[in-house]
């Protein structure tokens, strides 16, 4: 390989071709063996390639050269960031230089002896180089810094720093001697190994307590320690620190000053620094000399902390004391070489005292600070009560038994966290800001008792108000007075005091739902809220939270709040009342059930007791221009009832617009048929058309109507008008058409304007509570206005929590404006009614069919009811399947029409029974086209029947038909025969089809079993065995408690429904 000519380089031409510092650099690489797999390539004069490794780096490395005249010219290049001629390629030169064997063919004699006769003319003598250390001083704000550099002896004598650094020590052909070599490059080791690079001064604060040493052995050999500037000498001396306590010369002697003394050599060095964190020794410039060296005993923390700030501690004179009972034996302990002043003395601490310092703020606040205090000659020592603070005159044992004296006191457990427990023992808190209630119990209660203890001093900050417990119970009065502006409301105050003091009602109800048990007035006064009466009241404000503003204690309300009052009123007493609310109250709260007025002249029938009662309690209602709901039993009479209303206030001259009856399109002729034949005085319009098909507006058509008969439909479509035209009352016949609050009937009924309302319904609850509450919403608005607080306060913990005490809330709330008369309460000479439930076997081909459906409608619905909001309708559609196919299979699938029903068998031989002995049935089904099917089934077997459902045109005709003829049976639609129909000429009733609406069935029954009925009705619910119907029965029981529960004032014991029930639907 031709690389010969980097054995032909010196140190001198490479530290030209790359500069010193880089070569310096490079041969450092070297010769710490951090060049590695070195190789020659053939390429000229051939190339060297390298890898170096720097740091944690490792560096690709090619070193070419070409002989020019008079030597060799090199280039490299590196995969460092310096790219070209750096620190690696000078390193990869002199590695080859250290390791390169003699060449091939050439004698490494001929070697040598070509290299020393081409450096030329006679050797020069053997020199060496003088070197010293340079000091170089400098001032600023952070002290004194010290540099450290080699300087070298020029050859006129002087010192200069040219041409020398800490790194060219190392140089071969540096002629020095090798102990001071050594001990040279022992200093600039210590210091690179904090990353000082060797071009660079080295700073004495970075060296650590070692530099002291290497400092020593270089002053040992006789190396010159030499200053600079203003610095013409360096010594190093033996550094001592010391701590000097002594009387404070700025403060007339009467304060304390704590310094740091340091001594280098002989010298008391008063601007002595630090040098090392922590500090191992100091520096100090005396006169134009500096001065440095190592402690022999490093300071203790203290010391080297003071030492280090830079400046001393000064102690006031009125702080000696403290300093010289708590911190002085201290110092004596920790600091070995402390120089204390010997007229420093204090006299012998008195035994303590307890003493509890008070701080009053707004809000019934109170900071509460326990202190210690201990008497030293004329001066006090205080400390917090059981800190961790040492001094020689505390006495723990004698601090224990003042604070156990206090914490024994029996005032002292009643205020909220002025004591704790721990592990031994309650202790009082050291530092507690009281809250309102605490703080009056310990001004009113504990101050006393330690004002009497010789050994507490109390200290008060600030004006305490003047706390005291109430004596007297407390008062809630109540007052009613009119509203400003509005005829219909009212405004209820609600006034609490105690001691005559009022009391915020705001405060008291945010006290009781905070768990409180106090309350503090403005005053001072606190009272206890752990009374029933307080309970109760929070209970009644909590209950009509929508119409109280507890921030004035004014209820706005109409004496459909009656029953709320009257809970109101036996907490405490009442106030003022204007008559008109004394009268109506007196009105809703009497005994509604014997009241006694005269039937209307013009009432062409005689009222049953209970029917004079209802008529009694409506005209009230009417009288008070207030609404209700008359949810008596199905067939009692309500439509009776109400006309004798309505006939009344014709003839007191109260009935100056109509009255407004809204029903369902089947029900309105019976309306037209009932005022006919027992309130012939009345002037009755039925609306039977919609604004574009009747002949005139609609105000002409009613014009002079004393009762005008409309349907939901019509209201609905013609809502404008309806709500244009003034109207004494509205009827609500079946009520429970707007028991959907989100609908658009509902909507209309609710903002077409009257001044009384009537819901008139035998089941004011089918499903929910919500449907009570739409009703209610409609004919009483200011009983319950919000949907919402009406589900959290009454719905949910009724239906779901089985709460019943709220289910008897409600009650109370709904009894002066709901009436409600059962038949067995009131009929009593109404034959009995018997009920039984006939089970059915499928046919086995009907079988076969039903569970094949049921096992793939079962895996649908469990899917689909894991969001049951999004598909309650597709839930529904499959349940429908299923209980159409429990009646017959022909009614899902046309493949299986020839199939024969069970069901239809079982009824037709029933039919053919009773029809033989002069019965008569009616036959409900929800499904048409079932009872269709039936009607084909009847017709074969020669039994004539009637038919009615939705679509039927003639429904009156076909009514009358059955009423007048011999028809055996009646087909009627759910739907359409589930009110408006007097079938008392039927005994029998047959329900084809369970559906989870009891109401519903109980309806279609309750169209025979009604007052004019005269012999026993047998009632048969048909059950297909083992299907869909059976889960369907076991619902309508709960629904059917539900309402039994809340409307008839049973007790509660079903839960509400929730998807779970369509699972149990499934088996």
């Amino acid at each position: 390989m031709r690389t010969s000519w980097v054995t032909d380089l010196t140190q001198a031409q490479v530290r030209t071709m790359f500069g010193a510092p880089v070569a310096l650099q490079g041969w450092d690489i070297a010769f710490r063996n951090n060049v590695t797999a070195i190789t020659s390539v053939s390429d000229g004069e051939g190339s060297l390639v390298g890898t170096v490794h720097d740091g944690t780096d490792s560096y690709r490395t090619v070193v070419s050269a070409r002989r020019v005249p008079g030597g060799v010219s090199v280039s490299s290049s590196c995969t460092c960031p310096a790219a070209s001629m750096c620190k690696h390629a000078a390193a990869v030169i002199f590695a080859t230089q250290r390791d390169q064997p003699a060449a091939s063919g050439v004698s490494d004699w001929r070697r040598q002896l070509d290299r020393v006769l081409r450096a030329g003319g006679p050797v020069p003598p053997a020199v060496t180089t003088e070197v010293g250390v340079q000091f170089d001083v400098r001032s600023g704000r952070a002290g004194l810094a010290v540099a450290l550099r080699p300087v070298r002896r020029n050859g006129r004598g002087r010192w200069v720093r040219s041409g020398l650094s800490w790194a060219d020590l190392a140089r071969p052909d540096l002629a020095l001697p090798a102990a001071h070599r050594d001990a040279l490059l022992g200093l600039f080791e210590l210091a690179r190994a904090t990353g000082t690079a060797g071009d660079r001064p080295i700073h004495l604060h970075q060296f650590g307590d070692p530099v002291w040493a290497s400092l020593a052995r270089v002053h040992a050999l006789g190396i010159p320690l030499l200053g600079s500037g203003a610095v013409s000498h360096v010594r190093l001396e033996p550094a001592r620190a010391q701590l000097i306590v002594q009387p404070d010369p700025e403060d007339d002697q009467s304060g304390v000053v704590l310094t740091v003394a340091v001594q280098l050599g002989e010298i008391m060095a008063d601007a002595a620094q630090p040098v090392g964190q922590p500090a191992h020794g100091a520096v100090a410039i005396h006169q134009n000399t500096l001065l440095l060296g190592g402690f022999g005993q490093p300071p203790v923390a203290a010391v080297d902390e003071l030492f280090r700030a830079g400046r001393p501690i000064r102690i006031p004179p009125a702080d000696v004391p403290r300093f010289l009972v708590d911190y002085a034996p201290r110092l004596r302990e920790t600091v070995p070489d402390l120089a204390m002043a010997a007229d420093l003395q204090t006299a012998q601490p008195q035994p303590p005292q307890l003493v509890v310092e008070t701080t009053y703020a707004a809000e019934h606040s109170l900071e509460v600070i326990w202190l210690v205090a201990y008497r030293v000659g004329d001066n006090v020592l205080e400390y917090q009560l059981r800190d961790d603070h040492r001094s020689s005159a505390r006495e723990p044992a004698a601090e224990w038994q003042l604070e156990r004296a206090v914490v024994d006191l029996d005032t002292v457990v009643g205020v909220d966290g002025l004591t704790m427990a721990t592990d031994t023992a309650r202790v009082l808190v050291p530092e507690v800001r009281l809250g309102p209630v605490a703080t009056a119990r310990f001004v009113d209660t504990v101050l006393p008792r330690l004002r009497e203890m010789g050994e507490v001093e109390v200290r008060v900050h600030g004006d305490l108000p003047d706390y005291r417990q109430a004596g007297e119970a407390a008062v809630v009065q109540v007052s009613a007075t009119e509203s400003a502006g509005d005829p219909d409301w009212f405004d209820l105050r609600i006034e609490v005091s105690v001691d005559e003091q009022p009391v915020p009602l705001e405060s008291l109800l945010r006290a009781l739902a905070a768990g409180e048990e106090h309350l503090v007035l403005a005053g001072g006064l606190y009272l206890s809220l752990d009374r029933p009466q307080f309970r109760r009241l929070r209970e009644l404000i909590d209950e009509a939270r929508g119409l109280v503003d507890v921030r004035t204690g004014i209820a706005r309300a109409t004496p459909l709040q009656a029953g709320w009052w009257a809970d109101l009123v036996a907490l405490g007493v009442p106030g003022e009342q204007s008559q008109r609310w004394q009268d109506a109250v007196a009105v809703l709260l009497g005994d509604q059930q014997h009241a006694t007025v005269a039937d209307p002249v013009g009432l062409k029938a005689t009222l049953r007791p209970y029917q004079g009662d209802g008529y009694a309690w409506l005209g009230r209602l009417w009288d008070l221009h207030l609404g209700g709901v008359l949810a008596d039993d199905m067939g009692l009479g309500k439509t009776l009832q109400t006309l004798a209303m309505v006939q009344r206030a014709k003839e007191d001259g109260t009935l100056p617009d109509p009255v407004l009856v809204v029903a369902p399109t089947s029900v309105m002729s019976t309306w037209v048929q009932e005022a006919d034949r027992f309130t012939p005085d009345l002037k009755v319009v039925a609306v039977t058309e919609t604004n574009r098909r009747r002949a005139g507006p609609l105000a002409a058509v009613v014009a002079g109507a004393d009762l005008v008969v409309t349907s939901y439909t019509l209201l609905r479509i013609d809502a404008g008008e309806y709500r244009q035209l003034p109207w004494r009352g509205m009827v609500l016949d079946e009520a429970q058409f707007v028991k959907n609050h989100q609908s658009k009937t509902y909507q209309v009924a609710r903002r077409t304007p009257a001044p009384f309302k009537l819901a008139i319904t035998g089941t004011p609850l089918e499903n929910s509570l919500m449907d009570l509450w739409s009703q209610l919403s409609i004919v009483a608005p200011g009983l319950f206005p919000d949907p919402e607080e009406f589900a959290e306060v009454y719905r949910r913990p009724i239906e779901n929590d089985g709460d019943t005490e709220r289910l008897d809330l409600l009650r109370r709330r709904l009894r002066p404006l709901m009436l409600r008369r059962t038949k067995s309460d009131v009929a009593t000479e109404l034959p009995p009614k018997q009920e039984q439930v006939l089970t059915v076997a499928l046919y086995p081909q009907h079988r076969s069919v039903y569970d094949t459906h049921l096992t793939r409608e079962r895996s649908t619905v469990l899917g689909l009811i894991q969001d049951l909001s999004t598909n309650r309708m597709h839930v529904l559609a499959a349940l429908t399947r299923l209980r159409q196919l429990s009646l017959a299979a022909g009614l899902v699938d046309d493949r299986y029409a020839d199939l024969a029903s069970a069901k239809i068998d079982a009824l037709v031989e029933h039919v053919q029974e009773l029809a033989a002995e002069g019965h008569r049935a009616l036959v409900f089904s929800q499904f048409t086209t079932f009872l269709r099917m039936i009607r084909d089934r009847l017709s074969a077997e020669g039994i004539d029947s009637g038919y009615l459902d939705g679509t039927t045109r003639n429904r009156a005709a076909v009514l009358d038909g059955f009423r007048a003829g011999n028809q055996p049976v009646f087909l009627i639609s759910l739907k359409a025969g589930g009110f408006g129909l007097n079938l008392t000429e039927a005994d029998y009733v047959f329900v084809m089809d369970p559906w989870w609406n009891p109401a519903a069935e109980q309806q279609a029954v309750d169209r025979t079993h009604r007052i004019g009925q005269h012999k026993t009705v047998m009632v048969y619910r048909m059950v297909s065995a083992d299907t869909v119907e059976e889960k369907v029965v076991e619902l309508q029981r709960r629904k059917r408690e539900l309402f039994r529960t809340v409307i008839d004032d049973a007790q509660l014991s079903v839960p509400a429904l929730s998807a779970q029930d369509f699972r149990d639907l499934l088996g």
